[in-house]
């Protein structure tokens, strides 16, 4: 599961892409979203993480809006968990030959010919 830390990495690194494509200087992106150029570089380089609101405000300035899908996580299924049921899947395929030979130590079948009358 992201961390905190992994969430305020991601945000600055979004609002600092979003600011260099709109081609705004850091002190006209902050005019523009009504906050000062030392905020929106602490947005930017992770040292404070903008609420919500100012998130996206300072989005709309740079010409660019988030659109948020709320989905949910699956954890369990038929009442296993999930990284139970991925534990189980590794341990299933170790039983698995790591290389497939090219020849089958089978006979080969021939077929019998068939007898005409």
């Amino acid at each position: 599961m992201p961390t905190d830390n992994d969430h305020a990495t991601h945000i600055a690194g979004l609002l600092r892409q979003t600011r260099l494509n709109s081609g705004l200087s850091l002190r006209e992106a902050a005019r523009l979203a009504g906050t000062s150029h030392a905020t929106l570089l602490a947005y930017e380089s992770g040292t404070k993480v903008p609420s919500a609101v100012t998130f996206l405000r300072v989005l709309a300035a740079c010409g660019a809006e988030a659109r948020i899908v709320a989905t949910p996580r699956i954890r369990r299924r038929d009442g296993i968990d999930r990284g139970e049921e991925l534990a189980a899947a590794l341990r299933l395929a170790e039983q698995f030959p790591a290389h497939a030979s090219r020849h089958l130590p089978y006979p080969k079948l021939i077929p019998k010919p068939i007898e005409r009358a």
